[in-house]
């Protein structure tokens, strides 16, 4: 399968070529800056390093999009979903988790929050 061309790193000025959003000397500056300033506080919380050690388990044991496997295709798992949110009661059990594609988890989340911006 071919890849994606290489696009600019986001960061403002930045010349490298990256396949992902950001280059490896931005992306923990973008990601800091997104759990300083953009997100919620609790929600910042709840997915620390216990949640990074949760996740990375299941990944390594679910490494197939359970979504996507009930349905007859074979797409690695990126994403681990909680089946009930955190926010609404849920927790990191493996039984409330679900290894799911990047696409997968999308629907989803769009799904339970009425779309992107949380239903506003």
């Amino acid at each position: 399968m071919p890849y994606k061309a290489k696009k600019p790193c986001g960061h403002p000025g930045c010349p490298e070529l990256v396949s992902d959003r950001y280059c490896e000397a931005h992306r923990k500056e973008a990601h800091t800056n997104y759990n300083k300033y953009l997100r919620d506080p609790d929600t910042a919380r709840r997915y620390g390093t216990l949640w990074r050690r949760v996740r990375t388990a299941y990944i390594r044991t679910h490494p197939l999009c359970e979504l996507c496997e009930q349905r007859g295709r074979l797409r690695p798992a990126e994403e681990v979903h909680h089946k009930l949110p955190l926010a609404n009661g849920g927790t990191h059990d493996r039984d409330n988790l679900q290894a799911l594609c990047k696409s997968c988890h999308s629907s989803i989340t769009a799904r339970e929050s009425a779309g992107w911006h949380g239903g506003k």
